[in-house]
């Protein structure tokens, strides 16, 4: 048994029930088709609608705008659950798309989208990495031109989780000089809208059911009311400043994974047997595994505690940094060691640790990669 967290004021009974309602959800209504999803390269927009009903989509929201005024560990724990489940992240991006909205939009552009996001009638995605540029956002290329009151946007992203999916993005384009200072966001319903095209669905090397996609944006007009605030210039502003909370969600995920990764290893060590003996009895397999499992109450510990300070309104930056960058690193770590220890069997996707495996690597290049994350981080060391 593994030592015991520090309970920590959000870690409520309230909390908790929520978390049991989400993981019975999960098993009982989406589990079975992971499989189908995988094949297929995506969930059905669809699919997120009765999360929605039941309250679980974007429980964060104020009620005013269709959430349960809950606070950000709702959804925390929402993504602790779907990643426990093998679930891809499109919603971790739907909330960070929403969160842009609920923050620096205006009330008229909260009231026409937050409801629907909050319901699963839209399905929310950020259009922010371009073929030329990956964290370098100050680099971005696409460029909406005001033309009376339309913007003409023009330019190309890729990489975009729910790009195939979404009916709603937000898209981050320059409208003005080179540079931050002339980055802004816009949000766009892509339904029938001339120009927008989605090209075609990346194959990733994990994350199977989660679509990734690359856009175009040939000549497309948007009211200049879809300006996230309704002043220009403020996009770069707008996207660093929500970066704690983003950098949650990749550790959460982390810390999802590696506790899965040791359950199921565990387990597999126990029943599986070789040279007369269960795989667990070998010394090298019980210290593999006791390195493992540390690194889980570790993690877990480390997130809980940032968890509790994105709450409480002090959780700075740097510290976001620092828990994105190193548990994601210690989630490709425990997810290789535990890996080796199914040996053959955990190259076969079949096996759960092998997709584990897969999807994790890529948590330490998106959301900022992670040398990003350790150069932010240098820039704040005392000198």
């Amino acid at each position: 048994m593994l030592p015991k967290l520090h309970r920590h004021p959000w870690m409520d009974d309230t909390i908790e029930a929520f978390r049991q309602e989400v993981r019975r959800y999960i098993a009982n209504e989406m589990v079975s088709h992971l499989d189908d999803w995988r094949r297929q390269g995506y969930v059905p927009r669809e699919v997120w609608r009765p999360l929605g009903k039941l309250g679980f989509l974007l429980p964060e929201i104020d009620e005013a705008y269709g959430g349960a005024g809950a606070t950000l560990a709702y959804q925390l724990v929402l993504q602790d659950e779907m990643t426990k489940a093998e679930m891809p992240g499109n919603i971790a991006v739907h909330t960070i798309a929403s969160h842009y909205i609920l923050a620096y939009g205006t009330e008229a552009q909260k009231q026409r989208w937050l409801p629907k996001l909050a319901s699963g009638e839209m399905l929310a995605g950020i259009a922010m990495t371009e073929p030329g540029c990956g964290s370098d956002l100050q680099a971005i290329r696409t460029r909406a031109l005001r033309d009376g009151d339309e913007y003409v946007i023009n330019g190309s992203k890729t990489f975009i989780t729910n790009g195939y999916t979404a009916n709603l993005l937000v898209v981050v384009a320059r409208t003005g000089e080179a540079g931050s200072r002339g980055v802004s966001l816009i949000v766009l319903e892509t339904e029938n809208l001339l120009g927008f095209e989605v090209g075609k669905r990346l194959e990733k090397l994990g994350q199977h059911a989660s679509d990734t996609a690359e856009l175009f944006f040939g000549n497309v007009r948007v009211p200049v009311d879809n300006l996230i605030g309704g002043v220009e210039g403020k996009g770069f502003m707008h996207l660093m400043s929500q970066l704690p909370y983003e950098r949650m969600l990749c550790a959460v995920a982390a810390a999802a994974v590696i506790e899965k990764a040791v359950a199921l290893t565990l387990a597999y060590t126990q029943e599986r047997k070789a040279f007369g003996q269960p795989l667990y009895e070998f010394q090298n397999t019980r210290f593999k595994l006791a390195e493992c499992a540390t690194m889980a109450h570790v993690v877990r510990t480390f997130v809980n505690d940032a968890t509790q300070r994105l709450l409480d309104g002090t959780l700075d930056d740097t510290a976001a940094y620092m828990a994105k960058w190193w548990c994601s690193e210690q989630q490709c770590r425990v997810t290789d060691e535990c890996l080796q220890l199914f040996g053959g069997y955990g190259y076969i996707t079949e096996y759960p640790i092998a997709r584990l495996y897969a999807s994790s690597r890529v948590q330490k290049i998106y959301g900022g990669t992670n040398e990003i994350m350790k150069e932010l981080i240098a820039r704040k060391l005392p000198l």
